[in-house]
Formats: structure tokens, sequence, C-alpha cells
């Protein structure tokens, strides 16, 4: 069995080591042009080079959370592309959610900027049930970060493509609902995948919906909020602020009005980092079922987008 890894901006030597350690029996190489046929692909913003060198591949595994640069790409049909389950992205992406989330609520930045001015000031705390938090996304980490959510006692809503049960969580699903989704919340956490549907979705008539002095924690991709109207409501009021760890652009243009907004905390695209152990772990897993015929969690499916 032969596994090439192809991950871009990747340190690839300790990914090498450690999957001969979890594979001994496989030849495992870091790819180049040329090289021979291999049996399974190890993926990360692959050139479309790759895939056109590689059509024979039984399936390519994405280490990170989205897809949707891989589906931009020509791939063989009867290559299977397989995201991870978690690989540990969920804990920190409920991590920075959470942090974002009572940031907020609790006016922490205020304190900074008194700290900073020498004021000694207490800040008014308003009731949990004033913040109702809305998740847009319900798989495996939208699970995850409205479960987190929840354990500090804010009401959580969630909204999906289709009906999802999560404990504690008042969910919502479908075109029909999103509106009451929207209304029912003040604070809005993107965790959906980009996709033709999702491209835009955070806009001017979404934002204005939620409930007056807004906050939006995006951790999903960057083309699902339009920035200008986000700058727009937060100039009328009607938004309190955001956090963003991804943006249209990556890195952040010098000089994009984010960089030193008062409203609006940055984070370079960090949320969630895939860990490589765990990751490893779970394709070395899926291998195996693969090669026994077994089915396999994480199936992409490339007419959704995820």
């Amino acid at each position: 069995m032969h596994i090439t890894f192809c991950c871009a901006a990747t340190a690839a030597e300790p990914w090498l080591i450690d999957l001969r350690a979890a594979l001994p029996g496989a030849t495992i190489s870091l790819w180049k042009a040329g090289d021979a046929a291999a049996d399974y692909g190890i993926v990360w913003a692959p050139p479309q080079a790759f895939f056109d060198e590689q059509p024979q591949l039984k399936a390519a595994f994405n280490i990170g959370a989205g897809v949707d640069a891989l589906l931009r790409l020509n791939i063989s049909p009867t290559t299977q592309l397989i995201r991870l389950d978690d690989a540990g992205m969920g804990a920190q992406m409920a991590e920075y959610v959470c942090h974002a989330l009572i940031r907020h609520y609790r006016s922490f930045a205020g304190y900074d900027s008194d700290q900073q001015a020498g004021i000694w000031s207490q800040r008014e705390v308003l009731p949990r049930s004033a913040m109702p938090v809305g998740i847009m996304g319900l798989g495996v980490l939208g699970q995850r970060v409205a479960q987190a959510v929840a354990q500090f006692d804010f009401p959580v809503n969630g909204w999906s493509r289709t009906a999802k049960e999560v404990p504690g969580v008042r969910c919502f699903h479908g075109a029909d609902s999103f509106r009451e989704f929207l209304a029912a919340s003040r604070v809005l956490v993107s965790v959906l995948p980009a996709t033709p549907e999702t491209r835009d979705l955070i806009n001017r008539d979404t934002l204005s919906r939620l409930q007056c002095g807004g906050y939006l924690i995006n951790v999903a991709r960057g083309v699902q909020l339009v920035e200008e109207d986000l700058l727009a409501l937060l100039a009328e009021g009607h938004m309190a602020g955001a956090a963003l760890d991804v943006f249209r652009t990556e890195p952040l243009t010098a000089g994009h009005p984010f960089w030193n907004h008062p409203q609006i905390t940055i984070t370079p695209h960090s949320a969630a980092l895939t860990i490589r152990a765990e990751s490893i772990a779970q394709i070395a897993a899926k291998i195996a079922a693969l090669q026994s015929g077994q089915p396999v969690a994480g199936l992409v499916d490339r007419q959704r987008g995820y």
C-alpha cells in the first residue's frame, strides 16, 4: 500500500515520521511531480497537478475542517474525498467561541481599556436570558460548540440545513425557519461549511434580523460575511461587535478597516488547528476500514459541498 502526502504550508517531515509509525506496512512518501501511482492521498490545499497525476487514488484525506478548496479542483469521481471527524478541532473551536462570547458578555475588552486608562469602574452584567446565542451549522463541530455554550447557561439556538436534535439546544432547520432563528438570537456564530449557498449569507439582511446589540462570531469561512455590511451595522449601532477568525482575503490585507476597529477582534484563522497525532490516528483507522471494505465517517458529498 502506497500513501502520498501533499499538504501546502505544512512541515512534512513530522507527519511522515508519525504516519510511518502508525502505518508500518505502508510506503509513505512526500508527493512530487512524476511520482508513482499511490493508493491513498493525505492532502491540504494540493495543486491540481496532484490529482491530474494521481487519478487512481482510492481516497484523499483532507487534514483540515473545510473542503471548499478541494471541491474547486477537478478530481476523479472514483476518488473518495474524506474529511476528519474532529481530530481535536471541536474542543478548540468550542474554546474559541466561548472565549469570544464571554469576553463580549462580561465586557472584558472594556476592562482592558479601563486598566490602560487607570480607571476603576464595574460594568453591568446582563441576565444570560438577554444574550441568546444562535449557532449556524450543527455538524460535529457545531454541536460541540453548541453544547459548550449551553454549559454557561446561555439560551442556545441552532440552525442547520436538515433537521437535527441536540440536547439543550432549540433547533431550527431549513430556509423556512431561518428568519425565526435569527430573530430568536442576539449572538450569531457561524460554523457552516463554505458552499455556494453559504457565500455572502451573513449580510445586512441577516444581521439586521438579530436582536438589537447583536454580536457576530465567525469561525467558518470569510466568504460567508459581507464585510461592508457588518461595518455599516456597527456604525449604525445595530451590531455591538464581532470576533472574526476568517476573512475573504487571507492574510488580512494591510490597511483593512478590521485591523483597528474598536468593536472587532481578529485572529489569523487559528480558531481550530489540526492536531497531528489525532489526525493520523483517524486516518490510519479509516484506511484500515477502507482496506477491509467497511464504511467510514466523513465521506464528502460533492453535491452538497461538505
